[in-house]
Parts: structure tokens; sequence; C-alpha cells
């Protein structure tokens, strides 16, 4: 897998990244955490593409990232807190209907996180964070 993502970032400079706008981050980390999500629901060969639509949600609306995030504060530096804290604090022109503005914006953050760790090419930990969230909605559904 290492080797698909190398792909995408041959030309970031770790400079670069740092002075990337969060929301552009956002938008990669959107990406990336979906394709992650996705991956893992197909696993399972048993559910029909509209079950994984739904299951799929549960991981990826607003309210579950914001949950998530909040989870991981103490889990994560100094650094990957100030990139959720930069991401959660850029204005979005919009927000979803059915989406509190606070975890949207703590939303925004942690895919900021995501897309952070991506474009610096952090993929250890990029997986150890994704993992992470994975197993903090699935104890919130028990």
């Amino acid at each position: 897998m290492e080797e698909f993502l190398e792909q995408f970032n041959e030309n970031k400079s770790e400079l670069n990244m740092k002075i990337t706008s969060p929301l552009a981050l956002a938008y990669i980390g959107d990406a990336v955490y979906e394709v992650y999500i996705r991956k893992m629901l197909t696993e399972n060969p048993q559910l029909s593409v509209d079950k994984l639509h739904k299951k799929a949600i549960t991981y990826v609306r607003a309210k579950a990232q914001a949950d998530i995030v909040l989870r991981l504060e103490e889990e994560l530096t100094t650094e990957e807190w100030s990139i959720v804290k930069k991401g959660r604090n850029q204005k979005s022109k919009t927000v979803p209907k059915n989406s509190d503005v606070g975890d949207y914006r703590y939303a925004t953050g942690f895919e900021a996180l995501i897309g952070f760790l991506f474009c610096m090419k952090r993929y250890q930990r990029l997986m150890e964070v994704m993992k992470r969230a994975v197993e903090i909605i699935e104890e919130e559904e028990k």
C-alpha cells in the first residue's frame, strides 16, 4: 500500500505541507478516510452496495468524526492536535443540513489531520489513527 500512496506525494516537501490550507488538508483527508472505510467494509463480501453505503455513513458522518477526534485528543501529539485545531477553526461556507456546526468543525479538524498525515507521508501513523477511529466507532455502537 505504501508504494501506491507514494505516487500521490512525490513532489510535496514537508515545508510545503505545513503551509497548506487546513481546508485543503481536510479535502484530501476526507477522501483518504472514505477510501479506507470503503476498503475495510468491502472485506465483508456478504454486504450489498446499499448496506455498504449505510454502514460507511456510521464511520464518516460529521458526528462520528467529531466523536473520534475528541476521544483521540489525549493520544495525539502536540503537532497533530494543532492540525486538528487549525482545521476546526476554519470557516467553511456550508454546513450539511443534517449536521451540528460544532460537530462539523471537529470533523473538519479530523479530516485535516488525516490529510496532513497522508501528505507528510506518515503512513504508519495515518494507519494507526484510522484504525483507532474504527475502534472508537465500533465501541460506541455496542
